[in-house]
């Protein structure tokens, strides 16, 4: 069934022995982002649930939420076993439910309490530092909502980093390739404040769809129906005219400073490195709702892979450059990005003719996705898994040709986090095309692939049976 809050979610993770209390008294340096290290690294990591923090009285703090296959597997109601490559056809298929649009309630937990007179962040969260040397307290899994502000249209949700400023000062990195980016590149046009809402502390799928690289036009809470099986229920804003998940904690509002940036940063970042610091946009805030009584503040740990964000920002980074990509290349399989967010992409295809594997690669890059983040593509046949690392290799091995299946783009555009640039936001993007040889390119022509002997599903099962440890 859909999870129409975070509690929802925690609570049914308790039923599957997916999530972990903590009701001793903890630090909220260094004991919060030790414990959600170590989850996202166990087998089948747990959400963990903070319920005492020193110094900050009832409120509490969820992590990991997402931090794991069988927690991936839950939100999406399905078995807890479930694969990733079954979970990613699974997703695929809800993709083409799109849309089922929202629908508006007019009450909610969230605005039990207004609070509008000299609001404080620094009172209403239990805020802590993500990674020790950041450059101060970060909201790493809220999401800001916007509007486009010419059209009146084209709401966006999208997950960005936040860096609390002061009680009422956010910093948010509006990066080029981002939507809220287009919002606010109108918005200084006109030179008007760009009005936003931060919702902290959302149902599962919320913050997933939050988090995939939709089409411009695409409306996310559209496709968390689609995703969910029914309407995402939202609710006004207290100011301005956005419409804001009904099942969030708590919501920041406030306006992007127009045409003036500050200095945000550093962060630890989903490649594993600290970014530097960075010029970035400002957001005043004006007024906080929330729920009555304990707070739950879900935020995110990221670092070395793997980690929350590794499993957050994976089958749906896989899933929507897919489907952009499959109505225009009926001949694609499946796609695997979930590494360091699609800096390393595996395309499956069947081939449509010589070269074709090469195409595929550059439509990709041309993808919302695809034209920042992928930096190494490797393009396989439709007889490898591009889940299967094993096969991908094999793949590369006796199949790819450097004088003619490497293609290098230079001065492309990158990820403006990339530790590897030397100027930041410009790469050097890779095509591996490590497919079979088609007509009119035939090199392979008389080269024929071992069977696997039929009889391999059988000997498998009776060397199971008599193995005398169970793995």
């Amino acid at each position: 069934m859909p999870y129409r809050s975070l509690r929802d979610f925690i609570a049914r993770l308790e039923t599957e022995g997916q999530a972990v209390r903590i009701k001793e008294t903890v630090r909220p340096e260094p004991d919060i982002r030790a414990a959600a290290c170590a989850a996202a690294r166990m087998p089948a990591g747990p959400a963990l649930l903070f319920e005492r923090i020193e110094g900050y009285g009832d409120k509490q703090v969820a992590m990991n939420v997402h931090g794991s296959p069988q927690n991936h597997a839950l939100m999406l109601d399905l078995p807890k076993d479930t694969g990733m490559k079954a979970q990613f056809h699974e997703l695929v298929r809800r993709f083409d439910c799109y849309p089922v649009h929202p629908v508006k309630v007019s009450d909610a937990p969230l605005k039990e309490v207004i609070v509008d007179n000299k609001p404080s962040l620094y009172r209403e969260l239990p805020l802590f530092r993500v990674n020790p040397w950041d450059g101060g307290f970060y909201l790493s899994k809220a999401c800001v909502i916007s509007r486009d502000p010419e059209t009146g249209e084209n709401q966006n949700v999208g997950i960005y980093r936040l860096q609390v400023k002061d009680h009422d000062r956010i910093g948010i990195q509006a990066a080029a390739h981002h939507d809220i980016a287009v919002h606010l590149r109108k918005a200084e046009e006109l030179n008007i404040p760009l009005r936003v809402a931060i919702a902290v502390s959302n149902d599962p799928v919320t913050s997933l769809i939050a988090s995939t690289p939709l089409r411009y036009l695409e409306d996310e809470y559209a496709m968390m129906g689609a995703i969910r099986g029914e309407p995402t229920e939202v609710i006004p804003s207290e100011r301005g005219n956005l419409d804001v998940p009904a099942g969030a904690e708590l919501v920041i509002e406030g306006e992007i400073i127009p045409r003036m940036r500050f200095v945000e940063g550093p962060f630890a970042e989903f490649t594993g490195y600290y970014s530097t610091c960075m010029i970035q946009a400002e957001i005043k805030v004006d007024v906080i709702t929330r729920r009555r009584g304990p707070i739950i503040f879900e935020n995110l740990y990221s670092g070395v892979p793997w980690t929350e964000i590794d499993y957050l920002q994976a089958l749906n980074t896989c899933v929507a450059p897919f489907k952009q990509m499959k109505a225009d290349f009926p001949e694609i399989e499946a796609l695997n990005a979930t590494y360091c967010h699609g800096y390393c992409s595996i395309i499956s295809t069947r081939m449509r003719f010589g070269g074709f594997a090469k195409t595929l690669a550059l439509r990709y890059l041309s993808t919302p996705h695809g034209i920042t983040y992928p930096k190494f593509i490797i393009v396989v046949d439709d007889d490898i898994d591009p889940f299967d690392l094993q096969q991908v290799m094999w793949a590369i091995a006796v199949r790819f040709r450097a004088e003619r299946d490497l293609v290098v783009i230079p001065n492309a555009p990158g990820s403006t986090v990339d530790p590897a640039h030397l100027v930041r936001g410009i790469t050097t993007k890779v095509i591996i095309d490590a497919t079979k040889p088609v007509f009119p390119d035939i090199p392979l022509a008389d080269a024929s692939i071992v069977d696997i002997p039929p009889e391999t599903v059988i000997w498998a099962e009776e060397i199971m049976k008599r193995r005398k440890v169970s793995i």
